[in-house]
């Protein structure tokens, strides 16, 4: 009877390590590749193509509907109401970054605020679509607010009816509803950092202002930047809250919703593809673009 050797048993180890290896990753992989990265093949192949959607594919048309887009202003002003998001988002960041701050000392009740704030996360986006549909409506709880603190009731505008206040509205709602999110990447990443570097500092003189400013930016920067990118993908992107509280009308559309509404109501499936495929190679030039000066900014810093 043979012993096995130590080569042969450590041989064997490996291979056992990559097998399970392959043996979880197995699952995880094969919905990756089935529901994200053959979708994307097709969307970009259907792009090339005259397609309502239905049966076989109509007709090769090559970048027929790249230059549809590029060339009907249409298509790209409603990157207008993204700016909204966008503005929301920095507030948003803003806030969330206050909060933790905040929070990270000693604060009487501290783990109830963090309740309320995370909350709203975790409410599904149609149900606080349906809410704030009511919150803005004419009398509503927003009026009713308003009036009970001495508004004039007949001075109250349309939030959801003007057009100067309905990408407002739905920007404000876009940052409750994720100023938790940002709240906990920032607050889990404060609080890695070690105690004695406050009492270090704390020692020396620091005032809060002061421990924020040369403490926790500098040790939170990856988190900041991550923030960020998620923050001008998501205003890129904004589809959920406008299109259930008003449908993309009276000017809240964004190039989300008009991609929907060119697939599934007027039938041009290749040309609502192209759209996405122009989104998408945004979000990755923008991604590009702050991770670039994120990173120069760094390495400045670094020097």
């Amino acid at each position: 009877m043979s012993i096995p050797t130590f080569s042969s048993s450590s041989y064997t180890y490996r291979r056992q390590k990559i097998l399970t290896s392959v043996m979880f990753l197995l699952v995880p992989m094969t919905l990756l590749i089935v529901f994200t990265y053959l979708p994307a093949f097709n969307m970009f192949l259907y792009s090339f193509y005259k397609w309502d959607g239905f049966g076989s594919l109509d007709r090769y048309i090559g970048l027929k509907n790249y230059i549809d887009i590029f060339t009907r202003p249409q298509y790209f002003e409603v990157f207008i109401v993204s700016f909204y998001y966008f503005v929301g988002a920095i507030v948003q960041l803003i806030i969330a970054m206050y909060f933790a701050v905040l929070l990270s000392f000693k604060v009487r009740y501290k783990n109830f605020f963090k309740g309320v704030i995370f909350f709203p996360y975790l409410i599904n986006g149609v149900a606080i679509g349906f809410t704030f549909l009511y919150f803005f409506q004419p009398d509503g709880v927003l009026d009713s607010l308003l009036i009970f603190f001495g508004a004039n009731a007949d001075s109250l505008p349309l939030w959801l009816g003007n057009r100067k206040l309905i990408n407002i509205s739905l920007a404000a709602v876009s940052v409750w509803r994720y100023m938790g999110f940002n709240f906990v990447m920032f607050l889990g990443a404060i609080q890695s950092i070690p105690s004695e570097i406050y009492e270090a500092s704390e020692l020396d003189g620091a005032n809060r202002w002061q421990q924020f400013l040369y403490i926790i930016m500098p040790s939170i920067k990856p988190i900041v930047a991550l923030s960020s990118i998620l923050a001008i993908k998501g205003a890129l992107s904004v589809f959920e809250i406008p299109y259930i509280m008003t449908n993309g009308q009276n000017g809240s559309s964004t190039f989300v919703i008009q991609t929907v509404v060119t697939a599934f109501k007027f039938h041009k499936v290749g040309l609502a593809s192209a759209m996405a495929v122009v989104l998408l190679i945004l979000i990755v030039i923008v991604t590009w673009i702050q991770n670039a000066v994120l990173n120069e900014k760094g390495g400045r810093a670094t020097l």
